[in-house]
């Protein structure tokens, strides 16, 4: 598959690529280098992004539905406003991540690195927290977190 002169494969190197807005549902990016990628408005519903380096990828509104984010790097990724609802984020690194206003209702992080993430205002309802490391995660009186969740200290 190409998308804007860009070969999508798994392992595929897109460091750097301008993926804005295009449409790669479904597709297979498993450990896909996509660093520092504007993938910004892009539709990555039920897209498998296992492993995939998006290290301060600028994934603002981008649809994330259902995808798999295990093991991603997503350390500074800006996510801001982003729809995560049933996303796998299973041990994902967020250290930093900018996940304001990002609806994660019915995601999976479980034991996923959210150490200084942005979840003010955030909706994560229904999501699994299971050892999440959330240590010093910035937040406000408008996240809405899971029933019975206890939140970080700030």
């Amino acid at each position: 598959m190409e998308v804007n002169g860009y070969k999508i494969e798994p392992r595929a190197d897109l460091r750097v690529a301008n993926l804005q807005e295009a449409n790669l549902a479904g597709t297979n990016l498993q450990e896909a280098n996509l660093q520092e990628a504007n993938l910004a408005g892009t539709n990555l519903q039920e897209t498998n992004l296992f492993g995939a380096n998006l290290r301060k990828a600028d994934l603002r509104v981008a649809n994330l539905q259902e995808a798999n984010l295990n093991f991603a790097n997503l350390n500074f990724a800006d996510l801001g406003v982003a729809d995560l609802r049933g996303t796998n984020l299973k041990e994902a690194k967020l250290i930093r991540a900018k996940l304001q206003e990002a609806n994660l209702t019915g995601a999976n992080l479980q034991r996923a690195n959210l150490f200084e993430a942005n979840l003010r205002k955030a909706n994560l309802t229904g999501a699994k927290l299971t050892e999440a490391g959330s240590r010093e995660a910035k937040w406000d009186e408008s996240t809405i977190w899971p029933e019975g969740f206890t939140p970080p200290e700030q």
